[in-house]
C-alpha cells in the first residue's frame, strides 16, 4: 500500500503517518471500530453482499459513516422503541428485535431470522452483519453469512425461505419477543419453560389433547389475540401451565395447556441434538407433520429455539455471564 504525500512549504507529510498518529490517540476499541468501518466496503463488495446489518444499540444511536452506494443496503437492528423511533425518523429501513441480552452470534441469528421471516433476505443471500456492546458507541465483530447454507440457519424454513402458510411475520415477532423475555427473565424470578405452536391450528388442535380447561374458550377472537400488547401479562402468566399454547397464523390463541401427542416418526430423518427434552421434540414433532412453526423456551438455560418441518431453524442462547450470575 503507497502513502500520499502532499507539499507544505519546504517539507513532505505522509498521510499515511498522519493517519497512524491519529489512530494512536484513540482506545483499542475505537480503533476496531474505524478498522470494521474503513475495511466494509472491500468485505460488501468481495462477498457480494445484498445488505448490512448494523446494531443501532451498538452505535449509541449515532449513524453509521458508510459509503453512498452501502446506504441502500444498510438496516439498522433496533431493540428498543425509542431506537425504532430514531430509524423510523431517519427513513432508514430497520428491523427490531427483543430487547433481552443476547450473545453476539444470538443477536446476528434473531436479526437475520426476523428479516427472513418478514421477506426483506431471500435464500442464498449474503449478509454482512457489525454488532457490539450495547450502548458502547463501539462495533467489534464482523460476521458475514449466506442465508440458507448453514443448517442451523435457516435452512429448514421451507425452500424459498418463508413462514408457513396464513402465518403474519408479525405474530412471530410478538411471540419471539414473549419467548426471549420468559428466557431471560423467567417468571416471578422463577424459570419458565414454554411452547408456542404457530399457525395449521386446526389440524394442530387434532393431534393433542387438553391439560386443563382451555382459557380462552368464550372470549371473542379480538380479545385473544397475541398482538394486543394488554395480554403480554395473561401470556406470561399461562406460561407456567404445562403443555404447549396453539395460535392461529393471525394471532388469535386458539388454547393452552395443550399436550401435543405428535412424536418423531424417523428419528433418524428428523434427528436432534442429544440433551434436548421432552418439549423439544414435541415442537419438532408437531411441526414435521402440520403446517406450523414452533417455538420454544428452555427451562433449564432460558435457550429460545425455533422448529420448522421437524427440524431446529435457529437457536438464541442467553449469554453465559447471565445464566452465570442467576445461578
Amino acid at each position: 500500500r503507497h502513502s500520499s504525500y502532499h507539499r507544505r512549504g519546504e517539507g513532505l507529510i505522509d498521510n499515511a503517518a498522519i493517519m497512524k498518529a491519529m489512530q494512536d490517540d484513540l482506545s483499542t476499541s475505537q480503533r476496531i471500530t474505524a478498522a470494521l468501518i474503513e475495511n466494509i466496503r472491500g468485505v460488501v463488495e468481495s462477498c457480494r453482499a445484498t445488505a448490512v446489518f448494523v446494531y443501532a444499540d451498538a452505535m449509541a444511536g449515532e449513524e453509521l459513516p458508510l459509503p453512498p452506494e452501502l446506504r441502500e443496503k444498510i438496516f439498522y437492528i433496533s431493540r428498543t422503541q425509542s431506537e425504532q423511533q430514531e430509524q423510523q425518523e431517519r427513513g432508514t429501513p430497520f428491523i427490531r428485535v427483543p430487547n433481552v441480552n443476547m450473545t453476539r452470534l444470538g443477536q446476528v441469528k434473531m436479526a437475520v431470522f426476523l428479516a427472513l421471516a418478514k421477506g426483506l433476505v431471500n435464500r442464498g443471500d449474503v449478509i454482512v452483519c457489525l454488532t457490539g456492546m450495547s450502548a458502547s458507541e463501539n462495533l467489534d465483530t464482523l460476521i458475514v453469512t449466506e442465508v440458507g447454507r448453514d443448517t442451523e440457519f435457516f435452512s429448514a424454513v421451507g425452500s424459498e425461505g418463508r413462514l408457513p402458510e396464513g402465518v403474519l411475520p408479525q405474530v412471530i415477532e410478538r411471540l419471539i419477543d414473549i419467548a426471549a423475555e420468559l428466557g431471560s427473565e423467567g417468571r416471578e424470578g422463577k424459570p419458565v419453560g414454554a411452547t408456542f405452536v404457530i399457525g395449521d391450528a386446526d389440524r394442530v388442535v387434532s393431534l393433542s389433547r387438553q391439560l386443563v380447561i382451555n382459557p380462552f374458550k368464550g372470549y371473542d377472537e379480538e380479545e385473544r389475540n397475541v398482538l394486543d400488547p394488554s395480554l403480554e401479562e395473561t401470556v406470561k402468566e399461562l406460561s407456567t401451565i404445562d403443555g404447549a399454547f396453539i395460535i392461529n397464523g393471525d394471532g388469535v390463541m386458539v388454547t393452552c395447556g395443550a399436550y401435543l401427542k405428535t412424536s418423531l416418526q424417523n428419528e433418524q430423518e428428523y434427528s436432534l441434538p442429544q440433551g434436548l427434552g421432552a418439549r423439544h421434540h414435541a415442537a419438532a414433532g408437531i411441526t414435521a407433520v402440520t403446517d406450523s412453526i414452533a417455538i420454544t423456551v428452555s427451562e433449564s438455560t432460558g435457550t429460545v429455539t425455533v422448529f420448522r418441518n421437524g427440524h431446529i431453524v435457529t437457536a438464541i442462547d442467553k449469554p453465559r455471564y447471565q445464566r452465570r450470575r442467576e445461578e
